[in-house]
């Protein structure tokens, strides 16, 4: 995979942009002005990010993503992970039949959802998931694969199906590792 090099990331100018942020040179961004990108984090092949986003550190976008956070905006919290083919939109038409849909019509005819996403740290949304606009995946949020996520979902547990329902708690071990992970960078430097 071919990433974009510091240099040219900083060209693109996006609103911030953390050390060692890595993104494929054939990842779509579009508004790169609204997007604030934390250290570490990684955005690979054939994505698109769009709109207004944010996301901390130590977060993977993996192959074939699509993060539109249209007006409202999306959150990726620290050492969030999204597998491949993951959707996450801020912003929906209306199904129902009672207004016209998509972006060629005026906004006046439409009925557009646009509500916030925030994906909580240590989350995890597993290979083509869907994450609907308004959505808050809880802190530690593990999302099974092929669910769609319509509705919030509680901090540390797993969540599997379509629409997507807790299966079960979900262990904080990991939480420790971060505390070890993040003392040796700052001891370190970041060095390897």
């Amino acid at each position: 995979m071919a990433f974009y090099s510091e240099g040219e990331l900083r060209r693109i100018g996006f609103k911030s942009l953390g050390k060692n942020v890595r993104i494929s040179d054939k990842a779509s961004i579009y508004n790169p002005e609204k997007m604030a990108i934390g250290d570490h984090s990684r955005i690979d092949d054939f994505c698109v990010i769009s709109g207004k986003v944010s996301i901390g550190r130590n977060v993977h976008v993996a192959v074939f993503c699509n993060v539109a956070g249209g007006d409202e905006g999306v959150t990726l919290e620290d050492f969030v992970g999204l597998a491949y083919g993951c959707h996450v939109f801020s912003q929906s038409d209306d199904y129902s039949g009672a207004t016209l849909t998509n972006p060629t019509v005026p906004d006046k005819y439409k009925n557009v959802m646009k509500k916030p996403v925030v994906i909580g740290r240590h989350s995890i949304v597993g290979t083509m998931s869907l994450i609907f606009p308004g959505v808050m995946l809880g802190e530690g949020t593990s999302v099974g694969a092929l669910a769609l996520v319509t509705k919030s979902t509680d901090e540390w547990s797993i969540y599997v199906g379509n629409p997507a329902k807790r299966l079960k708690a979900r262990k904080r071990d990991l939480l420790a590792l971060e505390k070890l992970y993040l003392e040796e960078e700052r001891v370190t430097g970041g060095l390897k």
